[in-house]
């Protein structure tokens, strides 16, 4: 491993502390959340779902996703971290008791029909494979990036492209009231590449096999 990369890592895990605490902290009762999920199915639970506001793309899949990336996510939307005005208005109703209960619902949807996600992904292109390599993206999202090192980070194989694509862009914008994402770490690592190098990386984690899922309407009549 080059040294450059050893810092990065290091700076990471320094930066991340006070989020893989409160992801550990993250401990919700899955039933309670079933009951508070109403909120969150009419975007969440429909596949192909799009956001309309401020920006078009395919709301994300969170069946399946890690509890304390949901917890953590939530929080930022809630401080106005993350920029989304509806995402803000919902989640500024939510307690962290609602919050961790939605959370281990959904980290919970994880039917057995889905075939197991292998260690090795598939291989990128050469281009694709640099830019993997120049972010160290597996470092922190684990082995075919569906299995993160650690409850706090969230997988994204299988997630939507167009989504990916524009949460990457999201962690490098800055002075917009309605679109942006403030987090030290991801804003860091955004930098470097360009928007093309951005879609390129979103489409590849897109084309992996992964636990995210949009559970079946039938599920929630």
């Amino acid at each position: 491993m080059s040294h450059p990369i050893r810092l990065l890592l290091a700076s990471i895990a320094l930066a991340a502390a006070p989020f893989l605490t409160q992801a550990q902290d993250a401990k919700g009762d899955p039933k309670a959340g079933a009951k508070k999920a109403a909120m969150c199915q009419g975007c969440h639970n429909i596949p192909g779902y799009q956001a309309s506001f401020p920006e078009v793309y395919r709301v994300p899949m969170i069946a399946g996703q890690t509890a304390g990336y949901i917890v953590a996510a939530l929080n930022a939307y809630k401080k106005g971290e993350r920029r989304h005005p509806s995402m803000r208005g919902l989640a500024g109703s939510l307690s962290d008791r609602d919050m961790a209960d939605l959370a281990a619902y959904y980290a919970g949807l994880n039917p057995s029909s889905l075939k197991s996600v292998a260690d090795i992904p598939s291989a990128p292109s050469a281009q694709v494979a640099a830019l993997l390599q120049k972010g160290a993206c597996a470092s922190c999202h684990g082995a075919n990036y569906d299995k993160p090192i650690n409850d706090a980070y969230p997988r994204l194989a299988g997630q939507h492209a167009d989504y990916l694509y524009a949460a990457l862009r999201a962690y490098g914008t800055s002075g917009n009231p309605q679109v942006g994402r403030a987090n030290a770490i991801m804003s860091a690592q955004v930098k470097p590449y360009t928007r093309a190098e951005l879609k390129a990386m979103a489409d590849y984690f897109a084309s992996l096999p992964g636990t995210l899922h949009t559970p079946p309407q039938a599920k929630f009549r």
